[in-house]
């Protein structure tokens, strides 16, 4: 009974649906975890939505910066911009349904059995797992409020850049959501920088891969992430970056999971489209 963690589908339901059958993936007795960004930029977010919704407890999802954007847009404005793509899923028929279980997903997973955790982007060099364990709870807790709202108006930004515990409202809320789903790099003392988006070696001095960083507190942790679809080369101990870059044609990922191995399969996605 594996388990697969896959990475970012943002919508190519097809591609999707290829590698589940690559893997052979039992809906009764395996478990498929997507790491976050299921919908947007690709062709069919409402099928890829509606599929893994249906999926039930077969399926463990943490919350992608794309999937969050989706849900702002649902609450606040209902205008997606020009480079949206989920727009079948705000005129569906269940667009109520989805999006209400689109907001009850995790930000962050951690799996007693195997001993991993799950994450879009990354979890912040001055945190352990309890740590990111607790702060996504308290996060998750706000976006399953009766009227959530209030947290889309108030998400978008990259302030504050310094965690404390002392934090409060929409700042502490504001920064647990940017690390989870939109961190790459931090700088010498641990604060994440949300502007620069190059390749690993192209960063300024002063900035280093979330998961490089030496002060960083989960070193002996095993953790699987997305968002970041660069870094198929990374071998560094215990990380498991599994966004490949199905979007923009290269592959869709997916890490299995046994007590015995942790193995990578993946397919190819020529049809990606084109990074803007």
């Amino acid at each position: 009974m594996p388990t697969y963690a896959i990475g970012d589908i943002q919508g190519c339901f097809d591609d999707l649906q290829r590698l589940i059958d690559k893997v052979n993936f039992d809906p009764v007795a395996d478990t498929l975890w997507f790491c976050g960004d299921i919908i947007n930029r690709g062709p069919k977010s409402l099928e890829t939505i509606r599929y893994i919704k249906q999926l039930g407890s077969n399926a463990v999802t943490v919350l992608g910066n794309h999937d969050l954007h989706f849900l702002a847009v649902a609450y606040v404005t209902d205008k997606p911009s020009k480079h949206d793509t989920f727009s079948d899923i705000l005129k569906a028929n269940d667009r109520d349904e989805l999006v209400y279980w689109l907001r009850h997903q995790k930000l962050f997973h951690y799996d007693s059995e195997h001993n991993i955790s799950m994450v879009h982007a990354g979890v912040p060099p001055a945190w352990t797992i309890d740590d990111a364990s607790r702060y996504a709870a308290e996060m998750e807790n706000v976006l399953r409020a009766e009227n959530p709202r209030d947290f889309f108006e108030h998400m978008y930004g990259n302030l504050p850049k310094q965690w404390h515990e002392q934090l409060e409202g929409w700042d502490r809320y504001r920064y647990i959501t940017n690390v989870f789903t939109r961190m790459r790099f931090c700088d010498d003392e641990g604060r994440p920088d949300f502007k620069f988006k190059g390749d690993i070696g192209t960063q300024p001095e002063n900035l280093t891969p979330w998961f490089m960083h030496h002060d960083r507190l989960t070193k002996d942790d095993e953790i699987i992430f997305g968002h970041w679809s660069t870094l198929s080369h990374v071998t560094t101990k215990n990380i498991y970056p599994v966004d490949t870059g199905c979007l923009w044609g290269g592959k869709l990922t997916a890490l299995k999971i046994t007590r015995e191995e942790r193995k990578v399969v993946s397919i190819d996605c020529p049809n990606g489209i084109k990074p803007y």
